[in-house]
């Protein structure tokens, strides 16, 4: 594990966040605001898109893509659904949660569609590691707004901003990840079969399954914000078993990528 890629970027930047952290507290200088919220927005997400990519060993997309589905798929993504769903962030309820998820698993589908669509990339290892790294792009970017928010809200200490690093960088890749890396998986797979563009009942069902779960996971965090102890720790409990399903699904279609044969992509 110690040789593994993954782990060294995880290590490396733990001790970068720490020590940036360390001069933000001791010089208040306000220029290592955006250092820090930058290692601690992005340490998750690169790390598990780091493992994945160590961990899919027949997939054939180099880093070039995988980079640009990463910031510009996740940049595209949260502009297109922060737009479409100002309406929504102001009503509550599971109706609008539910379109909440709709326009984010959708907008994060933007960018992995068009490899899908130019067929250069085909095996459902392929869809999985460009669902992912948009995905995770997507999280990275969302976690910078929650974090640079709870600085400016607590400036004279560091815990509730490590919090927030905490709580969604290692929730991302049983959140956004696990979503957008099944969807993708099941796109990729059904091209694959049908030998071209499909839409089919295990896509929708896919795509439906990430958007249910997507309301689930904001309904339960929102409960579990200011209420009671008895209902924040149930709503807690229903989270973590959201996030459970979510990454089981994508663990799931990760070992499969990993069983079928090269001979297959080709």
């Amino acid at each position: 594990m110690l040789r593994r890629w993954w782990f060294q970027i995880f290590v490396v930047g733990l001790v970068l966040l720490f020590l940036a952290e360390r001069v933000l507290l001791s010089t208040q200088d306000p220029l290592y605001i955006s250092t820090v919220v930058l290692i601690g927005s992005f340490l998750v997400p690169v790390t598990f898109v780091t493992y994945l990519y160590e961990r899919l060993p027949d997939w054939d997309v180099p880093l070039p893509p995988l980079a640009a589905c990463f910031v510009w798929g996740g940049t595209i993504g949260t502009i297109v659904a922060g737009t479409l769903e100002l309406d929504l962030l102001l009503s509550t309820g599971l109706v609008s949660l539910l379109g909440i998820g709709l326009i984010e698993e959708s907008a994060k589908l933007i960018f992995p569609l068009i490899f899908y669509f130019l067929g250069r990339y085909r095996s459902e290892a392929d869809g999985i590691i460009l669902g992912v790294s948009t995905a995770m792009g997507f999280a990275a970017l969302e976690t910078m707004g929650y974090s640079l928010v709870a600085y400016l809200q607590s400036p004279e200490s560091l815990g509730y901003l490590d919090a927030v690093f905490l709580v969604r960088g290692l929730t991302s890749p049983a959140g956004h990840g696990a979503w957008t890396g099944l969807v993708c998986a099941v796109l990729f797979r059904e091209r694959l079969r049908a030998g071209h563009a499909v839409l089919n009942w295990r896509i929708a069902g896919a795509f439906l399954t990430a958007v249910v779960l997507h309301a689930l996971w904001d309904t339960f965090t929102t409960t579990s914000l200011g209420g009671p102890i008895s209902s924040t720790f149930v709503a807690m409990l229903l989270s973590l078993a959201v996030a459970v399903v979510g990454l089981t699904l994508l663990i799931r279609r990760v070992h499969e990528a990993s069983r079928t044969p090269p001979t297959q992509y080709s």
